[in-house]
């Protein structure tokens, strides 16, 4: 049976896995969080030193590796959960990304997964 709905279209786009560190505004206010992974709809974030808050929107700020342009965005919390050594995990949906933001993240995730192919063929 395939899935279907928002999550499924979301995740027939691809993601890479990613380990940087960003600035993620809640209620204007910065926390650094640690990207696990990233799509062109979104990013999985791993809270560092982060109160526990109510706000779904958050504002981010980030560098994908190997680019010096500093990429903006706003999106929502539409997950949370807990991952290994009890780390508070959110997945973010973007909500106000620019088309060329997007076309850079999209093409960081073919690069990743080409260079992941490449990997597992060697």
């Amino acid at each position: 049976m395939e899935a279907s709905g928002p999550m499924a279209e979301q995740r027939r786009t691809g993601r890479a896995q990613i380990d940087i560190l960003l600035n993620k505004y809640v209620g204007g206010v910065p926390y650094t969080a640690r990207a696990r992974d990233i799509s062109p709809g979104g990013v999985r974030l791993a809270r560092l030193l982060e109160p526990e808050h109510a706000g779904k929107r958050v504002g981010l700020q980030f560098q994908l590796p190997g680019s010096n342009e500093v990429i903006y965005a706003e999106g929502e919390v539409v997950r949370e959960w807990v991952e290994a050594q009890d780390t508070q995990t959110d997945g973010v949906r973007f909500t106000l990304l620019t088309e060329r933001h997007r076309q850079l993240i999209r093409r960081f995730v073919e690069t990743a997964s080409e260079a992941e192919e490449s990997d597992e063929a060697a």
